[in-house]
């Protein structure tokens, strides 16, 4: 009885243990979910509130259409997130109804355990019937072992009481569970059908917009034009920076060298044999604090914080299409923020360039072999040759005074060559 007892709790054991990790594991998915569902929903109101300021004032534009791509791209975003909501919700259901069914057959299987033990207790009640148990004995082992039968038979009993306790509770637990699994799987199912609805609303107001700026060509292609014009003067602005970057590094390397060779020759040690020059990029981390910046900046990808505080992507990096068949090129990020929004350093490195771009101004923050860059700024509060830190604000975003608009531009370069920044922002 003893072993059946060990057999049954280690049962109940491992399934409450069972039903611990599971629930974590979701609680920590379902955590996930929800935080990214309320980061999109942020996103998605900011740039509601930006496109109704600027909607029945100001004129029509790139910026404005690539903001409305924005917003049905987060859109449709939000509701995969609630599908995987979905998808977890149904496992968590599914998992909770086994659950409950195995619960429910293991609570019989304890009451009809503890209802023999009940019957076969008050058949052998009396201490009679026990002490004739007892001195049935063949020897003193045997009688010594039947007393510690009907002790631990009593205990075994209090214990089946408990298990069917524990077990009642937790299938208690887990049907209230299943029910609000149940009812949390309706909310959402009725979310993502309000949100569909409202894809498809923002998805008609697109190709009206798009059909508008479609036909106002010319001022199309002067906004183009003027948008090439600006990204060409930013790339050489950026190429220039390092490439003044690179040149004083290797005079740095090459004085080093030479200082190195002049202090051998006086202490008429053996000169020392001269490193290879480096090559390309790989000169600005040639230093050992430039190496270990480089390498934290590296180690922080996907975790830099984003340049302004509150902000949403409006035109990712790399070739688009808007429109029929109009194709853009960006080699950075734009970000919709705030009016009046604080721009920020990414990352702890030294400002290289402050320069302005058509009376918008930029920052250039080197990080040893990386480059952040800050376009379309009102005022910039650093100067070339400062030192700034993580979040350290240094400018103040541009309106723009044709279409209202509040955006930023930021690149991200690994010595002469673009990245994509998005994969270096946190999420």
């Amino acid at each position: 009885m003893n072993r059946f007892a060990g057999m049954s709790f280690i049962r109940v054991f491992l399934l409450l243990a069972a039903l611990f990790v599971a629930g974590s594991s979701y609680a920590q998915s379902s955590a996930e979910l929800k935080r990214r569902k309320d980061a999109l929903n942020r996103e998605i109101e900011m740039l509601r509130r930006s496109q109704n300021e600027v909607a029945s004032s100001k004129k029509l534009s790139l910026k404005q259409i690539n903001a409305l791509n924005a917003q049905i791209r987060l859109r449709e975003e939000k509701i995969g997130t609630i599908n995987s909501e979905i998808r977890l919700l149904d496992n968590e259901i599914s998992e909770n109804t086994s659950t409950v069914r195995s619960l429910q057959s293991q609570l019989n299987k304890l009451k009809k355990e503890y209802a023999a033990m009940v019957l076969f207790a008050f058949r052998n009640q009396s201490a009679y019937s026990k002490l004739m148990f007892i001195f049935a004995s063949t020897d003193f082992n045997q009688a010594y072992k039947r007393l510690k039968y009907l002790q631990q038979f009593g205990d075994y009993r209090q214990k089946q009481a408990t298990y069917i306790e524990q077990t009642s509770r937790e299938l208690g637990v887990k049907i209230v569970q299943l029910d609000h699994n149940k009812k949390s799987k309706s909310t959402l199912l009725h979310d993502q059908e309000n949100e569909k609805s409202t894809l498809g609303k923002e998805k008609s107001n697109q190709a009206v917009q798009l059909s508008k700026l479609t036909k106002q060509e010319k001022q199309l292609r002067q906004e183009l034009s003027k948008k090439q014009r600006e990204a060409a003067s930013m790339t050489r602005a950026i190429q220039t920076a390092v490439a003044r970057e690179i040149a004083e590094a290797r005079r740095r390397e090459e004085a080093a060298a030479r200082a190195a060779a002049e202090r051998a020759k006086a202490e008429n040690r053996e000169t020392p044999a001269a490193k290879p020059a480096s090559k390309g990029t790989s000169v600005l981390a040639s230093t050992p604090e430039a190496a270990k910046l480089s390498s934290d900046f590296l180690s922080n990808r996907g975790r830099l914080p984003w340049p302004v505080a509150n902000g949403t992507i409006t035109e990712r990096f790399g070739r688009h299409t808007v429109g029929a068949g109009v194709t853009v090129d960006n080699d950075g990020v734009s970000i919709r923020t705030n009016q009046g929004a604080t721009i920020r350093a990414v990352f702890e490195g030294t400002v290289t360039q402050v320069g302005t771009i058509n009376a918008d101004q930029y920052i250039i923050i080197r990080h040893g072999e990386y480059f952040t860059v800050y376009f379309r700024l009102r005022s910039v509060s650093v100067s070339r040759g400062q030192k700034v830190t993580v979040k350290q604000p240094v400018g103040v975003v541009a309106t723009d005074s044709e279409d209202g608009t509040t955006e930023m531009q930021f690149k991200v370069w690994k010595g002469s060559v673009p990245m994509d920044p998005e994969s270096w922002l946190a999420n």
